[in-house]
Order: structure tokens, then sequence, then C-alpha cells
């Protein structure tokens, strides 16, 4: 087992934030280990709610309401988990487990501080090797996924606001049916409307460079896993197997250990007892 001085620390997704990871967090406390769920900037109570965004809703102007996440880079993500990890470091063991775009945050992170982080876990997460992050998404491997769903939950042009902006709080039956189908197909339709008003409207533009891919030197010195979700519609079992294997062709002596849940790319987060009882072995090593 791992030593009870160990801390998970929690990276949460596109649109996401700590509340997400509540259950998880009482499955682990359950198991007597301790974590911590991170709010990006821009995120958790620092996100943006418009009136507009309220009900009844105001689409007009939701599509031009000024955000705060406005303007938050990548850079910014990995300063504020750089100065979480130095404190939660000061306790003992670090492990980070990113999901889905918080990858991108864990991979610069390590990048930039790989003597912070004692292990780190993807869930399938974006872990960019060979090109950015954005780039993937036009690669064979996510040809399964029909991103006319996100295109149909847009709220406003990212060009006018300089953020992306989803409509989560839509009544569309044909929206919220795509939604559902890309991210929890496998849950019932409250659970999914439940977790849909966890999401935040806002989310930032940065999704990182050639200089935020994943460096041999420093992030490839990290010991680290991949937990797949075998029933992930938005980000598919072919691309999560084509981050692995990259990853490992650049650093061959130290593979991902790799694991899989039979889990949409949400549903583990809704019934989190096996993913606390995976995270509990992935961390005895």
């Amino acid at each position: 087992m791992p030593s009870p001085d160990t801390t998970f620390v929690l990276v949460h997704g596109a649109f996401a934030n700590s509340f997400s990871f509540a259950p998880l967090q009482a499955e682990l406390a359950l198991r007597g280990y301790r974590s911590l769920a991170v709010d990006l900037p821009g995120h958790g109570f620092g996100a943006t709610f418009p009136v507009a965004y309220q009900a009844p809703q105001d689409l007009a102007a939701l599509a031009t309401a000024p955000g705060g996440i406005k303007g938050v880079t990548l850079a910014d993500n990995v300063a504020h988990l750089v100065s979480v990890l130095e404190r939660a470091k000061e306790h003992g063991s670090v492990i980070v487990v990113a999901h889905s775009r918080g990858g991108i945050t864990l991979t610069a992170t390590a990048n930039a501080r790989p003597d912070l982080i004692d292990q780190m876990v993807y869930v399938s997460a974006w872990a960019p090797v060979t090109l950015d992050a954005a780039a993937y998404n036009a690669e064979p491997e996510m040809a399964s996924f029909d991103a006319s769903v996100l295109i149909g939950a847009a709220a406003a042009n990212p060009a006018d606001v300089g953020l992306l902006r989803c409509n989560f709080r839509t009544a569309s039956t044909e929206v919220l049916a795509g939604l559902k189908h890309a991210f929890m197909a496998d849950g019932t339709d409250d659970e999914f409307r439940t977790f849909l008003n966890t999401f935040q409207p806002d989310e930032n533009l940065d999704a990182g460079g050639p200089d935020d891919r994943a460096q041999a030197a420093t992030w490839g010195t990290v010991p680290r896993a991949y937990i797949r979700l075998s029933e992930d519609v938005s980000l598919p079992p072919a691309m999560q197997d084509r981050l692995i294997r990259e990853g490992d062709e650049l650093t061959p002596d130290n593979p991902y250990a790799v694991h899989t849940l039979a889990s949409s790319h949400l549903r583990w987060l809704v019934h989190p007892a096996p993913a606390a009882d995976l995270l509990v072995k992935i961390a005895a090593g």
C-alpha cells in the first residue's frame, strides 16, 4: 500500500473544476489517503457565470459577455499547479492525477518541475509528445469522435470573447443527447445532467505549443501510469493508445504502466470506487 503520507493531487479537464472530484476524494479518504483537488486559474469559485447564463437565458448577451478566464494561459495553469505541489511536497510524496485536458497542464508542469512529482497518472488525458495538443484532434485516431456536438453547444465566437464558451444549460434535446453520447453514454440521464451542471461555461484558449510537449529529460524521468477509459467517445481508446505509445517511444526505459477501466469519459467520476482502488494500487507500485 502507498504511504499514508502520500497526497493525491487531482487536476481537472476543460470546463470542469475541483467539484467533479468530490466523490473520488471521498473514496480515497475512506481508504485512508488524503487528496487535494486543484482549481486551475479561472475555475471553481474563480469562474465567471454571466447573468445571461441564468434562467431565462439571454443567448445574445451570453455571446458577448466578458469572462474572467480570458487571457489565462497554460503557463498560468502550470505556475498555479507548481505552487500547489511545492506545498504538498512538504508533507510527503505527491502523485498527480490528471483527467482530459488536465493532462496538458500535468505534462507542462512535469517539464518545468519534475522534482515536485513522485508519480503522475493520466486518466484518459492528453499527454502531447509529437504534436501540439490541439493538433491531435485532426489525426485519424480522433475520426470516430463527432466534434459537431461541441459546436452545437457553443455559445460565443472565441474571436469575439477571447475564450471558449459553451451553453451547458441548454434545453435542446438534440445537443443534450449529443453531449451525453460523447461524455457519459454509460450513465443515467440524471447522472449526466447532474454532472453537466457542475461544468462552467468558459475555458481558456491556450492548449500549449511545441515547448509544452513531453520532454525526455524532464517529464520522461517521472514514473507514470495511464488509465485507459475503454468506453470513452470524446477521447477514443485509439488516441489514448497513441499517446501511450508515443510516450513510451520517447522514454523506452521509463514506460507507462497501463491500466483500463470500463468507463466513458465521465462515469468513473460519478462511480469512483474502482478508480480509487486502482489509484491506490498504482501508488503502491
